[in-house]
């Protein structure tokens, strides 16, 4: 098992957003995490990736406990993730966002970066040149230098995930990826999901409100409704499970 969330409870005071959260998580699976809004979805994002530690639980990546890790810490082992609203460094380019998350992996010290002794420059070519390279596969190399701000939205997406991908990741965590989108570029999101997934060799779990994406890529869906999971299963259970379909015909979504 690669990810492993069991019993997993949180409260923010007296509220319960996460009420006994259960996930399985296989090496190269793709699995959706869907309900509607305020379910609790980014709740157990921020669970898992340390931004909160769980009230009650268990997070394992592999064999290590993730619950009072840092989330440096959490990044280190191999979780990275992206957010529902884009967070660039909107300040810096293009490269130096992906540079800027390869610093954990550097092997200098601080004497050495404050007078560029010893490896430094050896590691700081490195670091470019790694940075290059996913900007070139996430076809971004054009506009390495560019600042980040002035991206579109797509590019500032892809920009995103590649970031998060150059920490090395063994799973992968995209909120709501197609937010703001078309229904011609949730088509190509799909295809670059899938497409990452393998040539990453990926484990990833997705939030998203686009059916379609969801439905059409992910292996497995968790259903969650005011905190709790109401279901569990391959798309075609979910798509006709009456539960699903009551929690979403509230907010006049279709599944």
């Amino acid at each position: 098992m690669l990810l492993q969330a069991e019993h997993v409870t949180h409260y923010f005071g007296g509220l319960c957003a996460v009420s006994d959260f259960n996930l399985n998580l296989e090496h190269g699976e793709l699995v959706a995490i869907i309900g509607p809004n305020g379910a609790g979805k980014t709740t157990i994002f921020n669970l898992i990736t340390g931004v909160y530690h769980a009230t009650q639980g268990s997070i394992r990546l592999g064999d290590v406990e993730l619950v009072g890790k840092t989330s440096n810490e959490i990044t280190a082992l191999g979780i990275a993730r992206t957010f529902q609203n884009i967070r660039l460094f909107k300040e810096l380019s293009v490269i130096d966002n992906v540079r800027i998350a390869q610093y954990g992996q550097m092997k200098y010290g601080t004497w050495e970066a404050m007078f560029h002794l010893g490896g430094y420059q050896t590691e700081e070519n490195r670091s470019i040149e790694n940075a290059m390279n996913l900007l070139e596969v996430f076809k971004l190399d054009s506009v390495a230098d560019e600042s980040s701000k002035n991206l579109p939205y797509g590019m500032q997406r892809r920009l995103e995930i590649a970031r998060a991908l150059a920490t090395h990741p063994k799973v992968l965590l995209l909120d709501e990826p197609a937010a703001g989108m078309n229904p011609s570029e949730i088509g190509q999101l799909m295809d670059f999901i899938r497409w990452i997934r393998k040539e990453f060799d990926l484990t990833i779990i997705l939030i998203e409100h686009q059916m379609r994406l969801v439905m059409g890529i992910c292996e497995r869906i968790n259903v969650l409704d005011f905190g709790a999971t109401i279901a569990t299963g391959v798309p075609k259970e979910i798509q006709n499970n009456p539960r699903v379909l009551e929690a979403y015909l509230g907010e006049g979504a279709e599944v």
